[in-house]
């Protein structure tokens, strides 16, 4: 799973021709914590279809403030560049992360 920041995030999200599911977590986030582990098994699942990777917002605030996220665990679905989807907090679940990819690969 890749790690994004302030520096690398318009090159590896914003100006990726592959789809893109962003991971916007905290260490102090118990569910964010919990998820990880399947999250990465389905970043591996997926491999070069979508692209999965994570941002610590405690790491990176300016970036969480300058995506409009407000809370944790966040996850942010990109096509060619465009945020299609986002979902947080309690309509966050390995399920809904799978549904989200699945819809980058069919373009919608």
């Amino acid at each position: 799973m890749l790690v994004f920041d302030k520096d690398n995030f318009e090159a590896e999200v914003a100006n990726s021709e592959q789809p893109v599911v962003v991971d916007l977590w905290g260490p102090k986030c118990g569910p964010c914590l919990a998820l990880m582990p399947e999250v990465e098994a389905l970043a591996e699942e997926y491999g070069q279809k979508v692209r999965f990777g994570k941002v610590n917002v405690m790491e990176n605030r300016r970036l969480a403030i300058a995506l409009k996220v407000m809370s944790v665990p966040t996850f942010l679905f990109y096509l060619k560049g465009e945020r299609k989807e986002t979902i947080t907090g309690d309509e966050v679940s390995i399920e809904a992360i799978r549904a989200g990819a699945e819809r980058l690969l069919t373009g919608c």
